[in-house]
């Protein structure tokens, strides 16, 4: 998209150029030198608008992501029409017009191959001309898209946020946006050893909506929403959390997820084109587009979104230790959302078919991740933490719950089989003639204890 931009500097000239010529003509008493600017400055100011001057708006160039999300779907529609046209003209041609085509080919087959190699050559110095060194960890990585131009995309998608949430917002006195704001913060003076976090402007927003999710963008604009606040157990989970997604928005994990998708859609258009020009009909040619879709999705998709997961778990593991967080408590969290949806009779959803890693899986990652971030945390001058580890206090909490829950089920059994006895089994006839006197019986020797009495009261 070609964009003409009109400079200020050639704006100035040409008007001071015009303001000259009308001096000129208007013998204008020409001002001393010192009052030259302030007098052509206020003749601008009365000459300008009687001409007609203005001064544009400075046009700006979409940013190139979302001009790639705008033609990717014309990208796909194109590479459909280009094959489905090369299938009609085949199935077109006479059977010798064919056989002189196959044989036209094999006689060229090198030149073919040759053409090959030259494509697969300018596609791996594409890639090698994007290479990136991703920040924090270091690793080397393909970026198509530049920080700058993804930075434009993502104000443009926060203020599409902002304009979603308005009415759900809490004010900047609520003591949950405080306690939010105050932790960014406190975590951002914390890791200022990291490049990218001063770069970044961090702007807190609490949404007050059932959702359990936070997000940050990476212009800074975070996103918590109060779900997710009610189901933290203290600060230390709320700051691990924070540094999750804080991580995302340092390493720029969406601008990398975008540029791996920006490659494979380029090949996928080869492979579609290929699909609708060899599948005999267009039923086929549709299920195959499926296919293969499922298959890019599956296969490289989401495995690399489950891999920036589990690389921003450990960033975000060593940003809440350097702000002196108890890490012991990160594997903590995802544990109580594994049990959440337990008792909630969720089925888990397997791991291969999501974006993110299994709560299980998390958790192990993080617990072996723990020992590091403990030293990292006592190196940076942290207060000492308490014996008392939170997994080991998780666990003793979940063994006692797995015990009352099969007492419990114990007791609600017994209660049943009693109930279906009285009904089913007569009582003896009472006796006419009293019993001989002897020493009174207790009371629970008859009854027996009552499985659905409390203890402290079967004791007295």
């Amino acid at each position: 998209m070609l964009c003409v931009l009109l400079s200020r500097n050639t704006l100035l000239s040409f008007s001071r150029t015009g303001l000259r010529h009308l001096e000129r003509r208007a013998q204008l008493p020409r001002p001393a030198s010192a009052d030259v600017t302030r007098h052509r400055a206020a003749g601008a100011a009365s000459f300008v608008p009687q001409l007609g001057f203005h001064t544009s708006r400075r046009l700006r160039a979409l940013p190139a992501p979302l001009v790639f999300l705008v033609l990717k779907p014309a990208q796909k529609l194109v590479a459909i029409i280009l094959g489905r046209s090369i299938r009609k003209w085949w199935a077109a041609l006479p059977p010798n017009k064919r056989q002189q085509f196959r044989e036209a080919a094999w006689r060229r087959r090198w030149h073919l191959l040759a053409g090959g190699a030259v494509l697969s050559a300018v596609m791996a110095a594409f890639l090698l001309t994007h290479l990136d060194e991703s920040p924090v960890t270091g690793r080397t990585r393909v970026m198509v898209f530049s920080r700058e131009s993804f930075m434009e995309l993502s104000q443009l998608q926060s203020d599409m946020y902002l304009e979603e949430f308005k009415d759900s917002i809490l004010p900047q006195k609520d003591p949950r946006h405080q306690v939010v704001e105050q932790l960014i913060t406190h975590l951002a003076q914390r890791n200022q050893d990291v490049t990218e976090m001063s770069s970044i402007t961090w702007n807190v927003h609490v949404v007050d909506l059932p959702v359990q999710n936070a997000f940050i963008m990476p212009d800074g604009k975070v996103f918590v929403f109060t779900g997710l606040l009610d189901v933290v157990a203290d600060i230390h989970q709320l700051t691990f959390i924070l540094g999750h997604e804080m991580a995302h928005s340092l390493i720029g994990h969406a601008a990398e997820q975008a540029s791996l998708s920006h490659v494979l859609d380029f090949l996928s258009l080869i492979l579609l084109t290929a699909v609708w020009a060899l599948c005999p009909r267009d039923s086929v040619a549709a299920l195959g587009q499926w296919l293969q879709g499922k298959l890019m999705q599956f296969m490289f998709e989401r495995p690399f979104s489950r891999r920036l997961e589990a690389e921003a778990d450990q960033v975000g593991l060593q940003l809440a230790a350097k702000a002196c967080a108890d890490v012991r408590a990160a594997p903590v969290f995802w544990q109580q959302l594994e049990l959440v949806e337990e008792l909630h009779g969720e089925p888990p959803l397997p791991e291969w078919r999501s974006s993110h890693p299994s709560h299980q899986n998390r958790a192990k990652q993080l617990d072996r991740l723990v020992p590091q971030a403990l030293e990292l945390r006592a190196n940076c001058m942290c207060p000492t933490l308490p014996e008392a580890d939170p997994r080991a206090v998780f666990s003793e909490a979940m063994r006692h719950l797995v015990e009352e829950a099969r007492e419990q089920q114990r007791a609600e059994k017994e209660k049943k089989a009693g109930q279906a006895g009285l009904i089913t089994v007569p009582l003896p006839a009472l006796q006419q003639t009293p019993p001989a006197p002897g020493p009174p019986v207790p009371l629970g020797v008859v009854m027996g204890p009552s499985p659905a009495l409390p203890q402290p009261l079967t004791s007295k």
